[in-house]
């Protein structure tokens, strides 16, 4: 295809990872450790480096139209989340990063496995492939650190508040092992999964794309006008206060101390941006143009106590996961199933980002054998994921099968992308041609 389209071959290939958010949800953007894993389902893109300053961008898919620029200066609509402008987002970041003004030149053909606006990072993957092949073309270096660092910061450009875990899991995923993702200093720890069960991913064929709904966006401010509002509530100096995670930081004290603070200092009603003033003792102008981003300046209601006690909550079950992997005590996939559970439904009562689909098929996953379950990425539609033991798998999925897909008619086509058991994968790679 890549020969059809550009009468040429490829020099080299780069592929990056989609991921799954085994727990750890929405809390990656408060300043806490998230525990994902790579999944096998990954963005492929076929490289030719060119002399002129133009980037050609072909699909395999012919839902995505080819993209062509001569423009050094990379402009990237916000407006529209256009295929081409994820992987604008990569190379725009590498080459602000090495301070260069003329536009690499390369044809780019771009194929992917993972289920779009599913909530497994194809997007993600896709701005992480961006990055990797535009650093392989200049013939620079970085670490994978580095690089994933690098790639979340320009993911932003294309109006996402996102907190770095698909970027990082995408560079420093390895076979065989979960990560533990720790942000400032972003860190990744292998966490062992145990080896009697296995991770089910389930498409709830509701997609979601988080750059075209500015629910994601709310959920960032409201986080971090809880952060402000508890730092201002003990006297901290909460101006500079963006994360929920700062709060804990300067405080000194438990997730589970932060627990009881959030029930003194915040009350469950939804706060309005007036009542959010007086508290900060700031004026609605300043809220409006120093503290909320573009598009979440006309929100009318801001839950603060809910979504401060699922960050808090949910950062605790991350460690507690953690740990019992760590233990492996008798009872360790009925117990790691209880903390995905618990997590399912902080983000369905307290962080209201599920959907009565998910919330359907978290059903029926424990109601055949599952032993937790629960959405993951963003929510408000794509997957659920869940812990199943190894000799349930194949009536597990015969029977979720039979009651979510075909009881409701949805497409299982391709099936591979809609319900599969997945093993950790690797992370980002470049394949380069003999």
């Amino acid at each position: 295809m890549f020969k059809s389209k550009f009468g040429s071959i490829p020099k080299f290939y780069v592929r990056a990872p989609g991921r799954v958010n085994i727990i750890g949800e929405h809390i990656d953007y408060c300043g806490y450790s998230v525990l994902p894993m790579a999944v096998e389902q990954d963005m492929l893109i076929a490289v030719e480096p060119v002399k002129t300053h133009t980037l050609q961008l072909a699909n395999t898919n012919p839902l995505y139209p080819d993209f062509s620029t001569s423009d050094s200066n990379i402009q990237i609509d916000k407006t529209k989340p256009l295929w081409h402008n994820y992987f604008l987002c990569g190379l725009k970041g590498i080459q602000e990063h090495f301070g260069l003004n003329k536009l690499t030149g390369m044809n780019c053909l771009v194929d992917g496995t993972i289920p779009p606006s599913s909530g497994l990072s194809s997007s993600s993957a896709l701005v992480c492939c961006a990055g990797l092949v535009t650093l392989t073309v200049l013939g620079m270096h970085l670490s994978k650190v580095e690089l994933a660092e690098i790639c979340a910061k320009s993911e932003r450009y294309i109006g996402t508040e996102g907190g770095g875990m698909d970027q990082s899991i995408s560079f420093l995923a390895e076979e065989g092992t979960a990560k533990l993702i720790e942000f400032s200093p972003l860190k990744a720890t292998d966490v062992k999964l145990p080896s009697e069960a296995v991770f089910v991913i389930a498409n709830s064929c509701m997609e979601m794309n988080k750059a075209a709904t500015s629910h994601f966006n709310i959920r960032v401010m409201e986080c971090r006008l809880a952060a402000k509002l508890l730092a201002k509530y003990k006297s901290l100096q909460w101006d500079k206060v963006l994360r929920l995670e700062e709060v804990q930081a300067n405080l000194g004290v438990s997730l589970e101390e932060m627990l009881l603070i959030t029930e003194d200092a915040l009350h469950p009603e939804p706060y309005s941006p007036e009542e959010v003033c007086r508290c900060l003792e700031i004026s609605l102008q300043e809220l409006r143009t120093q503290i909320l981003s573009p598009n979440t300046q006309d929100v009318p209601i801001f839950k603060l106590y809910q979504r401060a006690k699922h960050v808090y909550s949910e950062a605790a079950r991350v460690l507690q996961f953690k740990k019992i992997c760590e233990e492996a005590p008798d009872n360790m996939v009925q117990l790691l199933g209880e903390l995905m559970t618990q997590s399912h439904v902080s983000c369905r009562d307290m962080y209201e980002c599920s959907c009565p689909e998910l919330d359907q098929l978290v059903d029926i996953c424990r109601k055949f054998g599952a032993q937790g379950s629960r959405l993951t990425g963003a929510g408000w539609g794509g997957c659920t994921v869940s812990i199943v033991p190894a000799d349930k798998l194949p009536s597990f999925l015969a029977n979720v099968r039979e009651a979510y897909y075909q009881k409701n008619n949805r497409s299982l086509a391709p099936e591979k992308q809609s319900l599969f058991a997945t093993k950790p994968g690797g992370g980002a790679l470049v394949f380069l041609e003999a």
